[in-house]
């Protein structure tokens, strides 16, 4: 099987990143690519469930009809939905996204306390999604981004729990607040304060191999080594490798165990299947289920694997 043509028969949102992370194509090339998400597959889809008010499903983290009972988390309200269309690579500066962006501005309200939408809440984990959908799609999110940089724990990485007695930080919560740093200074340059906490918790997850206890070297979570798309707020190795490469790091030997991981779930065809589900209500299904080929988390497995090996 040629894998490349085979994730280039996927939606837009797989093929402009096929060819900018894969084939190096043209910036001219890519860009047409990308345009298309605006207009066709699983971007356009998100894009027409918009409510008027320009929230999805009527809220900002959870639906406004959810009432608990559920299995999982909804998926469907306004933050998981732009999380969503920034994976996908919406371009920020197409209509469509500069007039969703416009209308969450003015209309969207955390559940938590009624906080205005990019103005946040109190739990790092969601700041930190928001701070990265935020610049992404043009907002200034230095005031958030100055309250999280002042929530940094003392091992170097953060965590939601603070409120109720955790001094620990958490590989979840980091991982989203890194995210969100990382998407400040590509957009804004960043400045001395966000470099250095975005390497401390950097450094709070090498410690720890991406992946395992410091105390023991035990595996901290089973799930992370299952890989899921889209992953929301959940850790996985291959999101927080993707977040290395991302960054233009140099790979480091204590990345090397979480590499492996990586190659040992390519499948002999070349592909790497759908690991997992985070359990919730969704709008579509973006893969076409567990223990499926996933274009998704072939791409990304590559690109990490391009970076990795290109390096060393």
């Amino acid at each position: 099987m040629d894998v490349t043509e085979w994730l280039l028969e996927g939606d837009p949102a797989i093929r402009w990143q096929v060819l900018r992370d894969l084939q190096d194509a043209s910036v001219e090339e890519v860009s047409a690519e990308r345009a298309r998400v605006e207009h066709e597959g699983w971007g356009a889809r998100l894009l027409s469930l918009e409510d008027p008010d320009g929230l999805w499903d009527g809220g900002a983290c959870f639906p406004g009809s959810y009432r608990g009972g559920e299995p999982g988390q909804p998926w469907t309200a306004t933050m998981h939905t732009l999380q969503t269309l920034q994976l996908l690579g919406l371009d920020p500066t197409s209509p469509s996204a500069t007039r969703a962006t416009a209308l969450v501005a003015e209309n969207g309200r955390w559940e938590h306390d009624g906080q205005r939408y990019f103005d946040g809440e109190v739990e790092p984990c969601i700041n930190g999604r928001t701070i990265e959908t935020g610049t992404y799609f043009g907002v200034d999110m230095a005031p958030l981004v100055e309250l999280i940089l002042s929530e940094s724990l003392d091992d170097g990485g953060w965590n939601c729990e603070v409120e109720n007695g955790s001094v620990r930080s958490s590989f979840d919560t980091t991982i989203n607040v890194l995210d969100g740093l990382l998407e400040f200074e590509r957009a804004t340059g960043g400045s001395a304060e966000v470099g250095a906490a975005r390497a401390r918790g950097e450094e709070y997850l090498l410690e720890r191999n991406l992946f395992r206890r410091k105390s023991t070297g035990d595996v901290a979570d089973p799930t992370y080594l299952e890989f899921a798309f889209p992953y929301y707020w959940h850790y996985d190795v291959l999101r927080a490798l993707d977040y290395f490469r991302g960054s233009g790091a140099e790979p480091d030997p204590r990345m090397s165990d979480a590499v492996d991981i990586v190659r040992s779930k390519r499948q002999p065809d070349g592909r790497w299947l759908l690991d997992r589900v985070h359990p919730g209500r969704v709008h579509f299904d973006l893969d076409d289920g567990v223990g499926t080929p996933s274009r998704w988390i072939t791409l990304r497995a590559l690109r990490v694997l391009k970076w990795w090996d290109g390096a060393r």
